[in-house]
């Protein structure tokens, strides 16, 4: 799968949704999805459901090695009860406990290695049969961030 698929697929099955995609900046050519279905979400107070990452962020996010040429990285904040099922309590590459996962690796559904804390998944450059199995995780997460929408709206100021 490329990144404009995935994008595709994701703004094709979910509805309320918004890709942002930095021309400068730190963010630049890398993607933000994020639920807004209103589009009136105060940017600095909104969070992604998803993105897809090009490139390593110094030594704060460097452990997958995005430097690599066509290497991108689809991160998905799915919800604690479905991390936990995949991989257990989290784990991140800051961690002593994350020797035993490769966050380089191709094709492979992982922790984040930096927001695994915050129920955050990954994998990078997935080929069509690992999006099958991301797909209900995206979904996950979309569910999520749109019951926070809910519970917000719902919530008198």
């Amino acid at each position: 799968m490329d990144q404009e698929a995935i994008i595709q697929y994701i703004t094709d099955t979910f509805t309320g949704i918004e890709v942002q995609r930095p021309t400068d900046g730190p963010g630049a050519g890398d993607t933000f999805i994020f639920y807004d279905p209103e589009h009136n979400l105060d940017p600095k107070h909104r969070m992604p459901f998803a993105t897809i990452v090009t490139k390593d962020y110094g030594d704060f996010d460097n452990a997958s090695h995005l430097h690599r040429p066509h290497v991108f990285r689809l991160n998905i904040g799915v919800g604690r009860e479905t991390f936990r099922a995949l991989f257990g309590p989290p784990v991140s590459a800051r961690s002593g406990e994350s020797a035993s996962v490769d966050f380089a690796a191709l094709d492979r559904l992982m922790p984040h290695p930096v927001y695994a804390p915050q129920s955050w998944v990954c994998v990078l450059n997935p080929s069509a049969e690992t999006f099958e199995a991301v797909k209900p995780l995206l979904a996950d997460a979309y569910a999520g961030v749109a019951t926070r929408h809910a519970r917000r709206a719902s919530t008198p100021d």
